[in-house]
């Protein structure tokens, strides 16, 4: 796979997450045709929390000779993470942070010798880097000079995103989702100008192809 998107509003495709999203999405089919145009979907709030046996093994030196319960949902989650090109996070902000299907997520590809191992140092990740995206929305504002709540969204997925070794994080986010309907029109066509601005090639130069 290529673009591997996690869709986390309980909304799906209705949300203002998803919409932004698809900027991300189309922006990364013009500057990198060959892998960017093959997206996969992923809800996640059809995950399972992580199970007794999961905490039993990241408390253990070794995993168990044989997975089972959730473990078994972690590997193919990390092997679907490890194949992607590009990740898309397409999430509202709840309560200043990630939604809990989220957390799942980060809870399930967050795991011991298997996207990081530990160290003297440390924690060190294990997967090659390659592109984030996320696509944040938030009812109220959360920069700028009319923020009036924290953000521990956007800093706590660049931290669990770098600790796997995926540093090359970048941020949108349409804000004031529910301040009224001219509010939200303005908040979208912020974020969407942000996003044509990251992506715009140099000018006199041709587009370039994101690394992976």
């Amino acid at each position: 796979m290529s673009v591997l998107r996690l869709i986390c509003s309980p909304r799906g495709a209705a949300s203002e997450s998803y919409r932004l999203s698809q900027f991300v999405v189309r922006a990364l089919a013009r500057t990198d045709a060959e892998r960017g145009r093959e997206l996969v979907d992923f809800d996640v709030n059809q995950l399972s929390h992580v199970d007794a046996e999961y905490a039993w093994a990241l408390g253990s030196p070794a995993d168990p000779a044989q997975a089972t319960g959730t473990l078994c949902e972690s590997d193919g989650l990390i092997r679907a993470l490890a194949a992607a090109d590009y990740l898309v996070i397409a999430t509202p902000m709840h309560n200043y942070t990630v939604p809990s299907a989220l957390k799942a997520w980060v809870d399930h590809v967050l795991r011991v010798r298997h996207s990081f191992n530990v160290t003297r140092q440390g924690k060190v990740g294990l997967l090659a880097d390659r592109p984030v995206f996320l696509a944040a929305a938030s009812g109220g504002f959360f920069t700028g000079e009319r923020a009036r709540q924290p953000d521990f969204l956007t800093p706590y997925l660049k931290a669990a995103m770098a600790t796997m070794g995926l540093k090359s994080f970048h941020a949108f986010a349409v804000e004031g989702t529910a301040m009224g309907r001219e509010a939200l029109q303005a908040a979208r066509l912020r974020a969407q100008a942000q996003i044509a601005g990251f992506f715009a090639p140099v000018p006199g130069e041709q587009e370039a192809v994101l690394p992976a």
